[in-house]
């Protein structure tokens, strides 16, 4: 069963990342220059997310939280 899981899990942690790492980059950047400045239309500087975005924003967090469940199952399998 170790075997398994210990030659499993790098596989796992690939996709894993590569998930997080398009959804994360799928995300829209309010962080530019311009939205400093008001030039987006959100004056707060948040927002509701609604649809797409904030199912995308939920499935970072839970890939987010895998990829550091897998890490931490890898350093108890070595």
């Amino acid at each position: 069963m170790a075997f398994f899981i210990s030659s499993v899990l790098p596989i796992i942690q690939v996709i894993l990342s590569v998930l997080l790492m398009a959804a994360i980059l799928l995300q829209r950047s309010e962080a530019g220059l311009g939205s400093a400045f008001g030039a987006d239309g959100f004056s707060a500087g948040f927002h509701e997310r609604r649809g797409l975005e904030k199912t995308l924003f939920y499935s970072t967090i839970i890939l987010g939280i895998l990829f550091a469940l897998s890490a931490l199952i890898t350093l108890f399998f070595h």
